[in-house]
């Protein structure tokens, strides 16, 4: 079956730097295109990045644009997000995800992570 395995979420203060790492397995890695999503308690689901399946092209969020860069290491099957100038408004769970085409939309998003726990204080 397929898997994404997340990691590197955690507590972090205002200002910090974060990076979460996704594993991903049961898949042609190389045919999809990676993404993160966020989810904030009370809130729908807000895309934040994706990458394109050769890593050549990103596209981010208004609201982290500049702060965030995502990337992919194709020979060891792992997405990377890296977050930098962390804000309180970034506190949410932050899933992995795999498309078959790039999108905004979380919908497009066929296999997802479990989710990793980022919390950024004040």
């Amino acid at each position: 079956q397929v898997q994404l395995v997340e990691s590197g979420g955690r507590l972090v203060q205002a200002g910090g730097s974060l990076r979460l790492s996704c594993a991903a397995s049961g898949l042609t890695f190389t045919s999809y295109v990676m993404g993160w999503i966020r989810q904030a308690p009370g809130k729908e689901r807000e895309f934040v990045a994706h990458i394109t399946k050769s890593g050549s092209t990103t596209d981010y969020a208004d609201s982290v644009k500049a702060r965030f860069t995502i990337s992919r290491d194709n020979a060891k099957n792992t997405v990377y997000l890296q977050m930098n100038r962390l804000k309180p408004e970034d506190t949410a769970v932050y899933y992995c995800a795999a498309a078959t085409a790039n999108s905004r939309s979380s919908s497009s998003y066929y296999y997802w992570g479990q989710g990793t726990q980022v919390t950024v204080s004040s």
